[in-house]
């Protein structure tokens, strides 16, 4: 999509989440955000979110580093007209500016992200994730909170130690009409005895998981493979799958049953796109992934969310579930589900005030004098 662009606004914006989020890797209390803003030269603005977390500990990419090449590298590029391609990796960072661009084309020709993408459903059903917590009856308590909300699907963040118990613990509590998902990381070990048989007792049936996620590290897809030969429960890659030709090896190997698919992660929404085909025509299910977005980037995973074949429970909770103050207007769920957005572009963009208040630095950049 061509969109002729007079500047490119940076800004990193700082929100305090609603409560802590743990996973196998780190706690979270606040969300430590880069925010795109595109100005075309005759047009509405266009927005964007770079997902990077704060460290490196789920991908290369963090915060700063994001700035950095964007600032330096990619929007120069951009606003050059050049490729950005030419620059290797970044990823996360080139699907916020892809984003930005995107969103401003759309909202030019009246045309919603989920229409533009394909989406068939106006209405995604919610998958509350749920980080690691300091006993099996604390998660449930957290559990049924959700539950008592309409929520039937959850993502439990897992780690060695931390893994068959909790998730027992809430397959009791809820029953068998909720679908749950385990989110490892990467932090078990495939050449690992003790892991691999923990592994086997969560993918036992007695649980029933709709996905174990990302198990081993990123790199072992040989371990995968032995895994989904090994265990009737989906394995699901995450962190594994950065492009297409990741996927293809993952599929050649037979170490994937399911794929989250994370705009971000895989470096913007054509390549998602890409993604998505591919496992629809090798019969592989997707579950729209998420990384504590605000409203920005949880309008990106409802329209991908929407997709046909997007079968398994979605990262898609409420505004509330993560943040007391998103920089959008609030999404809400209502008995278990969320409204694809269908106004134009992302269908939402930030509150000034918010974002004013949110913002820790900015940078604006223009284009070339012709």
């Amino acid at each position: 999509m061509q969109v002729a662009l007079r500047t490119v606004e940076l800004r990193r914006a700082r929100l305090p989440l609603a409560q802590p989020f743990r996973s196998a890797h780190a706690t979270r209390t606040e969300r430590d955000v880069v925010v795109v803003r595109v100005e075309a030269e005759d047009g509405p603005d266009g927005w964007g979110e770079c997902v990077a977390e704060p460290e490196p500990t789920y991908w290369p990419e963090y915060t700063a580093t994001c700035w950095d090449v964007l600032v330096r590298h990619l929007v120069p590029r951009l606003l050059d007209g050049r490729p950005l391609s030419e620059v290797k990796g970044h990823a996360m960072s080139k699907a916020a500016l892809e984003v930005a661009v995107i969103d401003a084309g759309l909202r030019a020709s009246a045309t919603s992200l989920g229409a533009f993408l394909g989406a068939t459903r106006a209405q995604v059903p919610t998958g509350i994730a749920l980080g690691i917590a300091d006993s099996p009856d604390q998660l449930v308590e957290q559990a049924e909170r959700w539950y008592d909300d309409g929520h039937r699907a959850f993502k439990l963040k897992v780690a060695p130690g931390w893994d068959v118990e909790p998730a027992r613990a809430v397959r009791k509590a809820l029953g068998d009409d909720v679908a749950l998902v385990a989110d490892a990381n990467g932090s078990y070990r495939s050449d690992d005895a003790d892991d691999d048989a923990r592994l086997r007792l969560l993918a036992h049936a007695e649980l029933g998981l709709a996905a174990i996620e990302q198990p081993y590290a990123s790199d072992d897809l040989v371990g995968h493979a032995r895994l989904a030969r090994m265990v009737e429960t989906p394995v699901c890659l995450d962190e594994s799958i950065g492009s297409l030709g990741d996927l293809d090896a993952a599929l050649a190997l037979g170490a994937i049953d399911a794929l989250c698919l994370k705009v971000g992660r895989v470096g913007g929404l054509v390549e998602a796109v890409r993604l998505h085909r591919r496992c629809r025509e090798a019969g592989i299910a997707v579950r729209a992934g998420g990384m504590l977005e605000t409203g920005l980037g949880r309008a990106v995973n409802l329209a991908v969310a929407a997709l046909p074949g997007c079968t398994l429970p979605p990262d898609m909770g409420p505004s509330s579930r993560y943040f007391a103050e998103d920089l959008t207007p609030p999404f809400e769920a209502v008995r278990g589900t969320m409204a694809v957005p269908d106004a134009p572009g992302l269908g939402t963009a930030p509150r000034p005030d918010v974002l004013e208040r949110a913002t820790v630095d900015r940078l604006v950049l223009r284009a070339p004098s012709p």
